[in-house]
């Protein structure tokens, strides 16, 4: 089996062949221009992940306002709709710090969700 992929790791965007076997295992990779486009293509067909970006919401002095966060490791991206269902239900109150974690353990053990930017 083979699956067509265009590379995103750099501007360039490689339209890449990943042949399969029967085991669902990349036996090759063609098309790539770089071992970096190579790693992106079998982890993309393997085990996708992603990196989220999101806000949740801070009181500050009983004012509600949005804190951009994100996840400080890619997670599976079969895990996205349950993380957005946990951020959802976040409310930290200030202040909050530019990498202050918001979440530890999120979604997986040992990934954050932390905070980019300040809330005094």
């Amino acid at each position: 089996m083979t699956k067509e992929l265009t590379c995103v790791v750099c501007p360039a965007g490689c339209p890449m062949t990943v042949t399969l076997d029967e085991n669902g295992n990349v036996v090759s990779v063609t098309g790539n221009t770089c071992a970096r486009g190579k790693k992106y293509a079998e982890s993309e067909i393997t085990h996708p992940v992603r990196t989220l970006t999101s806000t949740v919401t801070v009181m500050v002095n009983g004012v509600k306002q949005m804190c951009p966060v994100r996840v400080d490791k890619p997670i599976p991206k079969e895990t996205m709709f349950d993380a957005m269902k946990i951020i959802r239900g976040i409310k930290v109150d200030a202040p909050v710090k530019t990498g202050d974690i918001i979440c530890a353990d999120f979604i997986e053990e040992g990934t954050s969700l932390i905070a980019c930017k300040d809330f005094e």
